[in-house]
């Protein structure tokens, strides 16, 4: 059976929704970034140094707030290298074997690594594979100290106090974002509905035939759809409008905080909330806007429908170009179901 929708023209006012989520930020020292999200987990990535080429490999390294907070460490390879066996950091050694990125371990290798270089990762044969710069390390792990309460206690990761491990305060609880499950059959909509959404997001982006400028709708349940209308294209990005279908309603979602790579959204031309790239399955619409072809830079997040706007439920990014894929996380919300 046919929904027939009528359009309502409801523009978007940034407001009258407020942003309620409000992801940390991204801080680069040297050669290394790091970013806290809303529960104070603190990560923070490698970056390939700016006078040399990509070393072919990545050391990221997160730490969970509270008092028993410890290190965890993890490797990522670029390239076509081998898989590294053992870390050699100034005169000591540390084999990686079962956990030993986590744990007391890790604790160790931390310690090791913030009066050090250079770290040099070693094959099993213990020729050297390649190194990861440390400029920088120092100075990130003292932001991720402050970030979580650490300072002048026996936590701190750099310039121990003598203040207890008791004294960190706990980590902060993340939100709770409560949807319907996203049941029901999509709305349908007709050629001037369509052609009506893309007078309200102002879509005038010409035909190309690497794009389906169709909109995708899907059910987020309680009798309600949403429509990610392909509004605008750039290099390796398809912005997409969302529109909101109720019954017959169709108006301009609204959403707790912007997508993409700037404050005021994915398009600053189209009045309507938007994401990019996006894609809507399980309940979740995902956003991950590229700032380059490597996809060692942008921004992607991950949103949930609450019943009258989309919640932000993650957001991960990485605001320098510098050979890391893996992107810090800034932002948290536990998502529950009925």
């Amino acid at each position: 059976m046919r929904l027939i929708v009528t359009v309502v023209l409801l523009a978007a006012s940034p407001a009258a929704t407020p942003p309620t989520a409000t992801p940390g930020a991204l801080k680069t020292f040297g050669d290394w970034a790091v970013g806290c999200d809303n529960v104070h987990r603190c990560t923070l990535a490698s970056l390939a140094p700016e006078t040399a080429g990509n070393p072919g490999y990545t050391l990221e390294i997160a730490r969970t707030a509270g008092p028993a907070g410890g290190f965890e460490l993890a490797l990522g390879n670029t390239g076509n290298g081998l898989a590294p066996t053992a870390l050699r950091v100034g005169s000591a050694r540390f084999a990686l074997t079962g956990d030993a990125l986590a744990g007391t371990n890790a604790n160790r290798i931390v310690a090791a690594l913030v009066n050090a270089r250079t770290v040099t990762l070693l094959g099993r044969t213990g020729k050297p594979l390649g190194t990861i710069s440390l400029a920088g390390l120092s100075a990130a792990l003292r932001y991720a100290d402050a970030v979580q309460h650490r300072v002048d206690t026996v936590t701190c990761a750099v310039a121990k106090g003598r203040a207890p491990a008791a004294s960190v305060p706990a980590a902060p609880l993340a939100p709770v974002i409560h949807t319907p499950a996203p049941t029901g059959t999509p709305a349908r909509l007709s050629k001037g509905q369509i052609a009506a959404i893309k007078r309200t997001a102002r879509c005038d982006a010409p035909p190309s035939p690497d794009v389906d400028w169709s909109p995708v709708v899907s059910s987020v349940g309680g009798d309600t759809s949403l429509a990610v209308l392909p509004c605008s294209v750039g290099a390796y990005n398809v912005i997409g409008a969302l529109f909101v279908i109720r019954g017959n309603r169709i108006e301009p979602a609204r959403t707790d905080a912007p997508a993409g790579f700037e404050a005021s959204g994915a398009d600053p031309e189209t009045p309507v909330p938007s994401v990019v790239n996006g894609a809507f399955e399980n309940g979740v619409l995902t956003s991950y806007a590229k700032g380059r072809g490597l996809g060692d830079c942008g921004v992607s997040q991950r949103f949930a429908w609450d019943g009258t706007r989309l919640r932000l439920i993650e957001q991960a990014e990485m605001s320098e170009c510098r050979g890391n894929p893996n992107f810090i996380r800034t932002w948290t919300a536990r998502v529950e179901r009925p």
